[in-house]
């Protein structure tokens, strides 16, 4: 049987499951559809053959019987997985199976590789993540993780263009690799021979934007970054990131957990949430406390930026962590004994708020205290789910904390910025107060899919190639 070029899809199986749901026992409608998808069973049963047919809405059966459907035979030796294009009437049968009495049918494309009994569910992780057009259709529960995620990203996507955001691109090959702390991935360009780098972060364009005149932007999109892959990681990337003239980091804090609360309630109808057996509120407002002040809950007794560095690594090695460079300050050394004694026990959202100088080369000085700058964290069940801050806008003082980016560099630390001259050279032109927000789309995508691995809301994640 050729394969046809296109066919004449009328009808989905939800929508027969809708429209025809009031057909009693042994009636029939009257009404010709025409459907299409993949056979998930055949059961031929002589002059009978049942067959169910999923789409990208549900499921149907197909019912064929050798007085009515044309090339009966033919249908018998329908193979799982064969795609098929069937018309006829809608029935309920007499044991109350609403169906499509088939009257002629096509095969639009037919399977070759055979998935017998993955059909009852692919469980080998690395078929699932590697095939994953068998996976979607073996474990239904994946198009699901995926579904949630493409309607956060609809629902972000309305939310901030409700707010007046204007959603922009910016450049992902950069010829500087700025914008956040990172390793990255290099490339080379031949027409201008010269290397180039993976975007780390969108975040210098998208402020250079902000100069020039656009008050609100944002942009969804991919990063990259040259780093291990776990549960929580993935070596390319999806966030959100957006920036606001005239609004400072408290000012974002309030369209944070609002923006997140409205995206929740979007794709799951609500705020009060179970994530991995454990309920989750995600419903505003949510906790704000500084770094220092959870640092020292957990540890019980005051430590801030302003203590003694061998105190703070004494810490770090009370907490069974290795023994820090000695070129880290007393903020780095905060940041990381936050990391290793408060960071698992965040659960509900929290805004863990004044983040050193140190760790924050594109953040604003804070306003009461110098060594700190406006900058916060969001955490959620024990992972970092968005960074945000007001921007730091003097040019002399970004200038002076690239180069320090850059000595740390040289030092060793693979993952500092470098100097990006053209971006202090926008600042010269004047950005106005401005706060800064990325938001991690894969990792919000768990908490909605209430999946513990990121490569369940990422429909190709990045895996170890076969040899």
């Amino acid at each position: 049987m050729a394969q046809p070029y296109s066919f004449a899809h009328d009808t989905y199986a939800r929508e027969v499951a809708d429209r025809f749901a009031a057909l009693t026992d042994g009636e029939e409608s009257g009404v010709t559809v025409s459907v299409a998808g993949r056979l998930m069973l055949v059961r031929p049963q002589g002059k009978l053959a049942f067959a169910t047919l999923r789409d990208s809405t549900g499921e149907v059966q197909l019912f064929a019987l050798s007085a009515v459907t044309e090339s009966f035979e033919a249908f018998t030796r329908l193979s799982i997985g064969d795609w098929v294009g069937a018309t006829g009437e809608v029935v309920r049968t007499r044991r109350g199976e609403l169906s499509v009495k088939v009257s002629t049918f096509s095969v639009l494309a037919e399977t070759t590789l055979g998935f017998g009994d993955k059909w009852h569910g692919i469980t080998d992780p690395d078929i699932r993540y590697r095939h994953r057009e068998a996976d979607l259709w073996a474990n239904p529960e994946t198009r699901v993780a995926l579904d949630r995620r493409h309607a956060l990203i609809r629902s972000m996507r309305e939310r901030l263009w409700a707010r007046n955001f204007v959603e922009v691109e910016t450049p992902i090959l950069n010829v500087v690799p700025s914008g956040g702390n990172a390793k990255r991935f290099v490339t080379h360009h031949n027409a201008l021979d010269n290397d180039l780098y993976l975007r780390i972060a969108p975040e210098l364009w998208l402020k250079r934007l902000v100069v020039g005149g656009y008050e609100r932007v944002f942009e969804i999109g991919r990063l990259f970054r040259n780093e291990g892959i776990s549960p929580r990681h993935n070596p390319e990337f999806t966030t959100v990131e957006l920036y606001a003239a005239y609004l400072d980091y408290m000012d974002l804090m309030a369209l944070t957990e609002q923006l997140v609360a409205d995206c929740v309630r979007d794709v799951l109808g609500t705020t009060s949430i179970t994530y991995q057996g454990r309920e989750l509120e995600m419903g505003a407002p949510w906790r704000r406390a500084s770094m220092a002040e959870l640092v020292s809950e957990k540890i019980g007794r005051d430590v801030s930026v302003h203590s003694q560095p061998d105190v703070l690594r004494a810490l770090l090695a009370d907490a069974g962590e290795p023994l820090p460079p000695p070129s880290w300050g007393p903020g780095k050394l905060l940041e990381e004994l936050f990391g290793a004694v408060c960071e698992p026990d965040q659960w509900n959202p929290t805004f863990v708020l004044d983040y050193p100088v140190e760790v924050s080369p594109l953040a604003r000085r804070h306003r009461s205290d110098p060594e700190l700058t406006e900058r916060f964290e969001v955490f959620c069940v024990g992972r970092e789910l968005a960074n945000g801050f007001s921007e730091l806008t003097d040019p002399v003082d970004q200038r002076a904390r690239f180069e320090e980016q850059a000595r740390a560099r040289a030092e060793g630390d693979d993952e500092a910025m470098a100097v990006d001259e053209d971006y202090v050279h926008a600042l010269e032109y004047g950005l106005p107060p401005t706060a800064g927000l990325g938001i991690g789309i894969d990792r919000l995508a768990m908490i909605l899919a209430d999946a513990s691995n990121i490569r369940e809301v990422i429909a190709f994640p990045t895996l170890k190639p076969l040899s």
